[in-house]
């Protein structure tokens, strides 16, 4: 691999002011790629307190003092023209788009039966439509120059989405919807942008983080002197790879990513068919073909096969 496979790219990351999207946006500093840090700069996990600059403008000044090339941008990208902003500053500042990383996120956690109508909207503003935000100017932006060029360019878009929307969270039914709904961006993105040269492609970490410490709590913990099992920079590496040249083939993919490991998600099968013996099923007929194939399995089998990847208790 080149020493800099990001050498005179651009790149937006969002959410970067802290976890994830901070060590995504140190890592794709460090293979050469000039970044627009964004975040809000809210203090609260759950999107909670006043906006500030502080976040944006500290990891933008980490990654200038390690001689990369790096601007703060503070906005929400939840807020469709500042979405739109974001876009234009990265173009107008290194003369075109290359990378968008999507990290953004608040979380507001209840059960089903509790939560608030706002609640619901929160989570999904943030994360569903700051990701639709900033993928629907990128993607324009990709469009007109492809057109200009009449040939394919280069963009990649590497979005967040979770194991929440995976194998299920009884407690946070708007976080689980919202990356759910990410995937499905994603996929409809990678078809739309492929013959213009850019892939999408969504990742679902696993790292603790300020909108993590709870779930965590008590989990892989690290080593004395050792890097953190759960730390986010075991997951900075997919996000560069996915970012590079390297990765032109991989596009409208799910990736698990967490402590040395990453796991490609196979795309939904079929387990089993039944066909009527009439015109169409009847009750009956369903409850005896799906009473016994579900009877013959333990509840939720099909969705647990991310159980497999693992957790390992302190």
């Amino acid at each position: 691999m080149p020493p800099s496979p990001l050498q005179g790219l651009s790149a937006i990351v969002t959410g970067a002011g802290r976890g994830l999207g901070r060590a995504e946006a140190l890592e794709l500093a460090r293979l050469g790629a000039a970044v627009v840090v964004n975040d809000y700069g809210q203090p609260g996990r759950d999107g909670s307190g006043e906006a500030s600059a502080g976040p944006a403008e500290e990891v933008a000044a980490e990654i200038r003092a390690a001689g990369g090339s790096a601007l703060a941008h503070t906005g929400d990208v939840s807020d469709f023209q500042q979405a739109r902003d974001l876009v234009e500053l990265a173009v107008a500042e290194f003369g075109r788009l290359d990378i968008l990383v999507n990290n953004a996120g608040i979380l507001r956690d209840r059960m089903v039966f509790s939560m608030a109508e706002e609640e619901w909207d929160a989570v999904l503003h943030v994360h569903l439509k700051g990701h639709f935000n900033t993928t629907r100017f990128a993607a324009a932006h990709w469009r007109e120059r492809s057109k200009r060029a009449g040939r394919p360019v280069f963009g990649r878009i590497v979005n967040t989405s979770s194991e929440a929307f995976l194998a299920g969270s009884a407690g946070q039914p708007n976080y689980a919807a919202a990356k759910g709904g990410i995937v499905g961006l994603t996929t409809s993105t990678a078809l739309a942008l492929g013959k213009y040269g850019v892939t999408a492609n969504a990742i679902c970490p696993r790292a603790r983080t300020r909108m993590t410490e709870d779930v965590f709590a008590g989990v892989e913990q690290p080593t004395a002197g050792g890097l953190d099992p759960l730390a986010p920079e075991h997951v900075a590496p997919l996000v560069g790879y996915l970012a590079s040249p390297a990765a032109a083939h991989v596009n409208g993919q799910l990736l698990v990513v967490h402590g040395g490991m990453v796991a490609v998600v196979q795309r939904p099968r079929v387990a089993a068919r039944f066909d009527s013996k009439q015109d169409t099923f009847t009750y009956d007929e369903l409850e005896a073909v799906l009473g016994a194939y579900y009877a013959d399995r333990p509840a939720g089998e099909t969705f647990a096969a991310v159980e497999v990847l693992g957790l390992k208790r302190g």
